[in-house]
C-alpha cells in the first residue's frame, strides 16, 4: 500500500555546516535542507532541470515525482502520473523527459513544459537504470530482472525523441544496474550485481566483448566514469567499497573505503573529485591525485537514509535525497561545491 504525501515542509536555509575535517576547508558546505513530512520508504534518482529551474525526484515507494524549486529547494509540486519512478533524463533539443518507471506504466515520455504525459516506451516490465550517449545520440534502459520476477535483464538502445526501441540486448542476470558510456571510444560498462561483475558491450556490434570482475566484494551498484584517464569507479555494498578499475584492461588499481549503504557516485571531471552519499549518513568526497591514487577529502555529515542525488557541476551544487525506509519523514538537502 502507498502512502500519500502530505504537504511538504518550505525549506530551511542554513548558513553553516559542520566542519568536514578539522583545519581543512569544507568540500561541500550546507546550504539549504527541505523535510518532506509523513513519507516511509525509499527515494530513488534525482535530475536537475536548469532551464526551467526545477529539482526532481523520484519517490520510489509513494509512486509519485515530487518537483522542487532549483534555486530555492521550495517544494512545487507532486507528479501523480507514475507507477515506480527510478530515473530522469531531458532529451536534447526538445522539450521532453523520460522518466523510467519499474510499475505497470511502463517508462513515460514527459512534455517538460506542461508536465503531462505524451507516450510510453514500451519494454519489458523492470525499467530502472538509464544513460545517454552524446556521442550517438542514442539512451538506453535496463529492463527485467528479479524485481518484476524475471530471470533475465535488458539492454534497450532507444531514439529518445521518438521512444522507438532500436536494439536489444538480454543478459543472464536478474539483477542489472548502472551504466556508463564511453563518447571517445565505442563500449559501454554495465553493472552486473548479482554476478559481481562488470560486463563491456561495444556500441557497434551490439555484443559482450569483455567480462571483468569485481573480486572481493559483493553487488556492485554504482558507477562513474573517467574516461580521459581511463578509470571506472564502481561502488559495491557488501562490503562498501569503491573500486578503481583501468578501463584498458579491466583490473582493479585501486580500492576505497566509501560511507555505507550507496545508491550514487558522482565524478567530477574538472576538479576530478568524487562524491560518495552513503545513508549512514555522510557524503564522502574524494581527490583523484592520479590515475591509480585517491584521497579521501572529508566525510561530510548529511542525514540518515541519503544514499542518492545528484552533482549539478554547472551551478557548483550537490543535491542528496534522505530516505526515511521504515521512518516517516524524508529531506532534501542542498550542498554548495567548494572548489
Amino acid at each position: 500500500m502507498k502512502l500519500r504525501l502530505p504537504a511538504i515542509l518550505s525549506c530551511a536555509l542554513l548558513a553553516t555546516a559542520a566542519p568536514a575535517l578539522a583545519g581543512s576547508a569544507e568540500p561541500l558546505k550546507l546550504v539549504a535542507r527541505t523535510e518532506i513530512p509523513g513519507y516511509t520508504g525509499d527515494f530513488d534518482h534525482l535530475a536537475a532541470d536548469i532551464p526551467g529551474n526545477r529539482l526532481f525526484m523520484a519517490a520510489e515507494d509513494h509512486g509519485t515525482v515530487e518537483v522542487f524549486n532549483l534555486k530555492t529547494l521550495k517544494h512545487e509540486k507532486t507528479l501523480k502520473i507514475v507507477d515506480t519512478p527510478h530515473a530522469f533524463f531531458f532529451v536534447p533539443g526538445t522539450n521532453r523527459m523520460i522518466i523510467t518507471d519499474s510499475g505497470k506504466d511502463l517508462s513515460l515520455i514527459v512534455d517538460t513544459r506542461t508536465l503531462k504525459v505524451l507516450s510510453h516506451i514500451k519494454l519489458a516490465p523492470g525499467a530502472d537504470s538509464s544513460a545517454y550517449d552524446p556521442s550517438t545520440g542514442h539512451f538506453y534502459i535496463v529492463t527485467g530482472g528479479g524485481d518484476v520476477d524475471m530471470k533475465v535483464s535488458y539492454l534497450n538502445e532507444i531514439d529518445p525523441k521518438t521512444g522507438k526501441l532500436l536494439r536489444q540486448l538480454k543478459f543472464d542476470s536478474d539483477h542489472t544496474e548502472a551504466l556508463r558510456i564511453e563518447q571517445k571510444g565505442n563500449r559501454i560498462f554495465v553493472n552486473i550485481a548479482d554476478h559481481n561483475e562488470v560486463l563491456v558491450v561495444d556500441k557497434k556490434t551490439f555484443k559482450v566483448i569483455a567480462h571483468w570482475p569485481i573480486n572481493g566484494a559483493k553487488t556492485n551498484l554504482c558507477m562513474a566514469l573517467d574516461e580521459a584517464d581511463h578509470r571506472l569507479f564502481v561502488v559495491t555494498r557488501n562490503p562498501t567499497k569503491m573500486f578503481v578499475l583501468d578501463t584498458d584492461n579491466g583490473k582493479t588499481v585501486a580500492t576505497v573505503d566509501v560511507p555505507a549503504v550507496v545508491d550514487g557516485v558522482f565524478f567530477d571531471k574538472t576538479t576530478k573529485r568524487i562524491y560518495v552519499p552513503g545513508a549512514v549518513g555522510e557524503v564522502g568526497v574524494y581527490q583523484e591525485v592520479d590515475p591509480d591514487h585517491y584521497k579521501e577529502l572529508a566525510r561530510v555529515p548529511s542525514a540518515k537514509g541519503a544514499k542518492s542525488g545528484v552533482l549539478v557541476p554547472e551551478l557548483h551544487r550537490f543535491f542528496a535525497a534522505a530516505s526515511p525506509g521504515k521512518a516517516v519523514g524524508g529531506a532534501v538537502l542542498e550542498y554548495k561545491v567548494e572548489q
